[in-house]
């Protein structure tokens, strides 16, 4: 069971040979925490996976929660257009990090197992007007960072440091580590 409506993480599932079935949470996400990002990105996603576990005793419930960081500052889903292009603005020429929280429940056993992955993304050198055309191909008021890595992401995406998949929005290799080693999955 994936506690979110992502299409992303489910269709990164689903070409890993997992099958979920789409719950969405309406938890309200926190937006800081004290200490490192990760932990931030992590915390999000045990209150997603936890919302869902509890009314699903029985399923393994995974939660992720993924968060753009660029100088110790975190980068969540831009509140508009300007944001974001402000936001692929700053990015523009450099390298930040893309880290995914996941929490992954099967709370009638009790089993939780939480980690993060860290991908480092380094950006092209962007100007104004490639990033008003990069805006306009995506939807990217859904997305950390304002941008997708499988949606024109080669545009934006100088070079990727890690995991891919982790870029997109669920590290599906250390999920499929974690259910094997965890969850007889």
């Amino acid at each position: 069971m994936l506690a979110s409506h992502s299409p992303r993480r489910r269709d990164l599932l689903a070409e890993a040979g997992i099958a979920a079935l789409c719950e969405p949470t309406d938890v309200e996400e926190l937006t800081e925490l004290d200490g490192a990002p990760a932990g931030l990105a992590v915390a999000n996603a045990e209150l997603k996976a936890m919302a869902v576990a509890f009314a699903r005793p029985a399923e393994i419930v995974l939660g992720a929660d993924t968060i753009v960081v660029l100088d110790g500052e975190i980068f969540g889903k831009p509140r508009d257009l300007v944001h974001a292009a402000e936001m692929l603005g700053r990015l523009a020429g450099r390298t930040h990090e893309v880290i995914t929280g996941v929490c992954l429940v099967e709370w009638g056993r009790p089993a939780i197992v939480k980690f993060s992955e860290t991908t480092r993304v380094r950006f092209r050198s962007l100007g104004p007007e490639e990033i008003r055309d990069y805006l306009a191909s995506i939807d990217p008021l859904d997305k950390a960072g304002a941008y997708a890595a499988q949606e024109n992401g080669w545009d934006v995406i100088e070079c990727v440091e890690g995991s891919f998949s982790n870029v997109v929005g669920l590290p599906v290799e250390r999920v499929r580590e974690a259910l094997a080693e965890h969850f007889d999955f």
